[in-house]
């Protein structure tokens, strides 16, 4: 049987780009939680945050990660924040490998700054608030158990350690 594999991380740090390529290197279908979010609901992330709120998005992901619990063979590519609902942890664990990226925090904003659909970004002075959220979920992407510094690494060779790990990880 196929695991999952389950990218998370801090926005920005290479999650939807990383897994749309390792979806195909790995011959697996990809997921992004955030745009299958806007699928099932018919609404943009920004619009359920602005008209909704963030419980009613994080909701959202939960019962996304419920729905995805049957499914093998994917790269399933995280929201940022969606790693902060314990529950939400456990879900994606039971047939999926959490897989982390991470990169600094002057390169995440680097990579942020100029993107227009990240609602915690909206309105805000960008700097402050990576940093705060970053302070805000210190430890939650510790979940994983295995992680690639994007910051540090090339695209292609932050692939490689991903695919690597797969191939040497026991099943």
């Amino acid at each position: 049987m196929k695991t999952n594999v389950v990218l998370v991380g801090f926005m920005g740090t290479g999650k939807s780009s990383l897994g749309r390529t390792l979806a195909r290197r790995l011959g697996y279908r990809f997921i992004d939680t955030d745009l299958a979010i806007e699928k099932i609901t018919g609404l943009t992330v920004e619009m359920i945050f602005r008209r909704h709120g963030v419980i009613r998005f994080r909701s959202e992901e939960t019962l996304l990660a419920k729905r995805l619990l049957g499914k093998t063979g994917l790269v399933i590519s995280t929201g940022g924040g969606m790693l902060l609902n314990k529950e939400n942890v456990e879900l994606l664990r039971q047939n999926g490998v959490l897989i982390g990226l991470r990169a600094d925090p002057e390169i995440i904003i680097n990579r942020v700054k100029n993107k227009k659909h990240r609602p915690l970004l909206k309105k805000t002075n960008i700097r402050e608030t990576v940093y705060r959220l970053l302070r805000e979920r210190e430890g939650v992407y510790d979940a994983a158990e295995f992680t690639v510094d994007t910051g540090q690494l090339p695209f292609e060779a932050s692939l490689n350690e991903i695919i690597k790990y797969l191939k040497d990880r026991p099943s």
